[in-house]
Order: structure tokens, then sequence, then C-alpha cells
């Protein structure tokens, strides 16, 4: 199932069909500074330096798996990551980015003329349940960086339908082993993107779990 429109913060483009919502600050730009995560923070695990699940259960991945922030990952690699989505749902996810694709300037279409000069990138990833919560309905967003770790300056609302289709989690996440396979849209105007990032919850906010080619 595809849910569009989650993010809080948006460019200013302004496209009905796709659910967007505008952001303008009196200029005629497509760009904007990139805003802190909306998700809520995890709780860390008392027992461990790591961030974790937090959630004092035995289902909560061990603390030693978890990524610390600032981790830096190769392309095709497995982060295990605390997860909280909405005011009920909280486990531990791992995450394998399979690739940071870029599309092409005419992808940019459907978000009208703004959106002109942009060059998207698709980042694929698939989500495993790593702590058996019950995560169905769940949805991640990666954020794409510049070389670096430097922020696109672009955020965007909705997806590109069969290019980019952003998932989220089915009725049965809610078991360890569970996974599903979603993708991030993100774009930019300068240089190219070269890394996703993981910014969900205070710890890696300012610290974010970087894959990196």
């Amino acid at each position: 199932m595809t849910y569009k429109g989650r993010i809080v913060t948006a460019v200013a483009l302004t496209t009905l069909g796709l659910g967007l919502t505008a952001c303008n600050d009196g200029e005629d730009s497509a760009t904007t500074q990139e805003s802190p995560s909306a998700s809520a923070p995890a709780s860390p695990d008392p027992s461990s330096e790591s961030p974790s699940a937090g959630t004092g259960d035995d289902d909560a991945a061990p603390a030693g798996d978890v990524a610390a922030p600032g981790t830096e990952v190769k392309i095709g690699d497995r982060a295990v990551l605390p997860f909280t989505y909405g005011t009920d749902k909280k486990g531990t996810i791992a995450v394998t980015v399979t690739a940071i694709e870029k599309g092409a300037e005419a992808d940019m279409a459907a978000f009208g003329d703004k959106a002109k000069g942009m060059t998207p990138y698709y980042i694929r990833m698939k989500v495993e349940n790593v702590g058996g919560t019950d995560l169905s309905y769940a949805s991640l967003k990666l954020r794409g960086k510049l070389e670096g770790g430097g922020p696109t300056g672009v955020i965007l609302v909705g997806d590109l339908p069969d290019k980019c289709d952003s998932e989220s989690a089915p009725r049965d996440f809610t078991t360890k082993g569970a996974s599903f396979e979603t993708c991030s849209l993100s774009a930019t105007k300068t240089d190219p993107i070269a890394a996703a990032s993981f910014e969900e919850g205070d710890a890696y906010r300012d610290s974010p779990v970087l894959w990196t080619s």
C-alpha cells in the first residue's frame, strides 16, 4: 500500500494530484532548508551506550547490534536501528539501502514548473522487523545527502509512481524477520546525491547513519 504526502515540511512545489503541500518564503525558488525529522525520539536503552529500541522488552534487539549515531556503512550493507512511528508504534528495524539511482530531470515534470532544473534520486531500500513488535503500516523515509553529508536543500512531498513508490509496511509487519521494500524520493539542483541518511529520533537527528557508495 502506498501513502503519499507524509512529510510535514515541503519544498515550494504545488501539484494537487500528488497531494503536495507548499512552503514559500517569498522567493520563486524550489529549494528550502531541510528541517529535522518529525518522528518522535526513541528512548535509549539504559544498559548500553548505543541507542536502541528502548522498549525494555525481550523482543528489542541487543544493544550491541544497533548502529550508533554517526555510523557510516556502504550501500548494500544492513544497519539495525531504533524506530518510532506515531505515538504507539516502537521497535527495532534493519535497513539495507540497495541502491541510490539517478533519475532524469524530466521525471520531475509532475511537480510543476518550480521543479525545473532538479534531478531526482531514488533511494531504494529493504526494511526488516528485527524486534518483532507491531510496526504494521509504518513508513520510513531516508533523506538524500550530498557528498560529505551536506543537505540537498530540497524537501519533497509525495513520490513518483512507477519510478519511486513510497510503500508503507504491510499489515503483517509484526513479527521478527518480516520485511518490505520501499523507495524514498530525493532531489537536488546542485551537486549529485551521494548518500542516504537515517535521521529518526533525537540521537540521529544531528548525527545520522549514512549509506555511501
